[in-house]
Order: C-alpha cells, then sequence, then structure tokens
C-alpha cells in the first residue's frame, strides 16, 4: 500500500539501512515496474519507488517538464528525511536521474542511467515525435502494442503473455490528456543533458541492452563518454524491459556497481 506526500506523490519503502536508493520508473509505467529489482536491492539498501507525476496513484503535473518530475524527488527525499540517496532512472527516469543530478548534487550518493536517451539523429527523432502525435490523437492504445515489441525480446514476449498483460495494463492506465505531454518531455528533454552542466560527478553507472533501439548502446557509450569515470554496462540479447525480462542479470550488474562505490 502507497503512502501519499502532501504534495501528492505515491510511494513505497522497502527494507532499512542509512543507505537509501531511489528508484525513477520510465514513461507510462509506474512504481511497480521495480517490483523484479526490490527484493535483491532491500537486502542491502532501503529502497523507495514512487509514481511519478501523472501516473499511478500521484498527482497531475501543470506543466510536466524534467525539472519538475526532478523536484518531485528532492520534494519526497526531504518529506523522508533523507539527506543522500543513490538514484537509478529508467527510461525517461534515466533522464529525471541526470537532471537531479546536475540540479541536486548535494543529494546524489551513486547515480544509475538505465535504459535511457541522448542526443537522436532526425530519424529517430522524427519517428519517436511521430508516436507523440499518435498518443495525443488516440491516447496510449495507439502505441502500446509497438511499444511491447520494442520492449521485450520476440520469444520472451510470446512466452510470457501475463507479464505483457501486466505491463500493457499500466500503460492503458494512463490519461491520454496526461500522457501526451509527459511523453513530449521524452522528446524534447534531451537537449538540456548532452554536455550536462554542472558536469556529473557522482559514481555512475550506465546501463543499456544490445537490442534496445531507442535507448542504444551508442545512446549509452554517449551518455557514459560525457560522465568522467562512468562505468558502461551494454546487455547481450536484451531490449528496453531488461529490467523485468532479465532481472537476475539486470540485479547483479546494479549491485556489481553499488559494491564498487558503496559498502554492500
Amino acid at each position: 500500500m502507497a503512502s501519499l506526500t502532501s504534495r501528492g506523490t505515491a510511494y513505497e519503502s522497502f527494507g532499512s539501512g542509512e543507505r537509501v536508493i531511489a528508484l525513477v520508473h520510465g514513461l507510462g509505467l509506474n512504481r511497480h515496474s521495480w517490483q523484479w529489482q526490490v527484493p535483491a536491492l532491500s537486502r542491502h539498501f532501503r529502497v523507495i519507488t514512487f509514481d511519478l507525476h501523472g501516473h499511478g496513484d500521484s498527482s497531475v503535473p501543470r506543466t510536466p517538464s524534467l525539472t519538475v518530475f526532478s523536484e518531485q524527488l528532492a520534494e519526497l527525499l526531504d518529506h523522508l528525511g533523507i539527506a543522500k540517496a543513490s538514484v537509478f532512472g529508467f527510461s525517461l527516469g534515466g533522464m529525471i536521474a541526470r537532471r537531479f543530478a546536475m540540479d541536486h548534487a548535494d543529494m546524489l550518493e551513486a547515480l544509475g542511467i538505465l535504459h535511457s536517451a541522448h542526443a537522436r539523429d532526425k530519424a529517430a527523432h522524427d519517428a519517436i515525435q511521430a508516436r507523440v502525435v499518435q498518443a495525443a490523437q488516440d491516447g496510449p492504445a495507439a502505441t502500446v502494442e509497438a511499444a511491447l515489441s520494442r520492449w521485450f525480446t520476440d520469444g520472451f514476449r510470446l512466452s510470457h503473455p501475463d507479464m505483457m498483460d501486466e505491463v500493457r495494463r499500466w500503460i492503458l492506465a494512463n490519461r491520454k490528456d496526461v500522457y501526451a505531454p509527459i511523453y513530449q518531455v521524452l522528446v524534447d528533454g534531451v537537449t538540456e543533458l548532452v554536455a550536462p552542466s554542472p558536469p556529473i560527478t557522482a559514481p555512475t553507472l550506465v546501463m543499456t541492452g544490445e537490442e534496445d533501439y531507442g535507448n542504444s548502446p551508442a545512446m549509452s557509450r554517449a551518455i557514459a563518454a560525457e560522465i568522467a569515470g562512468s562505468e558502461l554496462v551494454i546487455l547481450p540479447g536484451l531490449r528496453h524491459m531488461a529490467l523485468a525480462e532479465a532481472p537476475e542479470l539486470f540485479n547483479a550488474k546494479l549491485l556489481a556497481f553499488l559494491s564498487r562505490v558503496q559498502r554492500v
């Protein structure tokens, strides 16, 4: 059962200890998309999951932006009395995590940028912009099946219909008038993250799947090249939702990184 802050953020807390990890989900998803990570991480850390504004049980933002979501995370940590946390963000969450790292470096212990976008060429930009237009016209149902194809490998998608149904339900639960403007942040927000200023100095893991074409290995290499001392991991044979398709491998990479930069 989620708790709710005075500013309308729905959140849950798992595990205990002084070290905290805040997990930031992706577009159209919700805090439950970390269900495959929480058991492994909460054995060593206090883990905070929450719904971004406009998702799940959280309030709707007036005008969504990376800064709005970054401030949401800072306010949540303040609400919980947490001075510092490691922040791991997936997809849109990885963009928010970078914005947070620039805006609230004093609150950051370590950073995880997972399956997240960087500068796009014209073809990639036009393709994602077309999906935003489609979502604005017809709602999330217009893009959900194509998303599942991009997010999971073909064999896994066919052999795990229950998981596909769960992720589909998450996406379809989004309101059309809220979903499309937040989708636009996924398109436009990249420009403010290129060559981050001020520079990101926290220990950083950059990770994506070998077959995550929208958040490609080339993008992750570019992100890592802009963050001094960052670690880069490319997961072989996996697409966007590696956190659900291969959680043991995904979690092992997170914990290996944390064991190098923190005491696990």
